[in-house]
């Protein structure tokens, strides 16, 4: 057996599994555990904002001046939107004292498809 051979047989695989893990991690769509767990958590958080976002739509709906503040809402830049929403108190749910940011956000989204 020629020794120079083996070697670069052994060299040529590991240089095949690293370009092989390169592509797969920066283009192939692999991710490690915790880089899936943390978009599964991203996800989930996301999912339950837009549900909370629906209750915050209803509770803009039970408003009795919500034409109005919907007017005052769309003459208000993207980011000023959510605190907007935050300060009529439509995104706190109900057992909780104050909003969250993702709800606030969601409820903005849901109420400028609506109107």
């Amino acid at each position: 057996m020629d020794s120079e051979k083996i070697k670069l047989g052994l060299w040529s695989g590991v240089g095949g599994a690293l370009v092989t893990m390169y592509v797969g991690f920066n283009f192939g769509g692999w991710v490690t555990n915790g880089g899936a767990v943390a978009m599964a958590k991203e996800t989930a958080a996301t999912a339950v904002a837009e549900r909370l976002g629906s209750i915050c739509v209803a509770q803009f709906n039970r408003d009795k001046a919500k034409s109005e503040k919907l007017v005052e809402m769309k003459g208000k830049d993207a980011w000023e939107i959510g605190r907007f929403i935050d300060a009529q108190s439509w995104a706190i749910m109900p057992g909780d004292e104050k909003s969250d940011s993702g709800v606030a956000d969601a409820c903005a989204r849901q109420l400028s498809k609506t109107s």
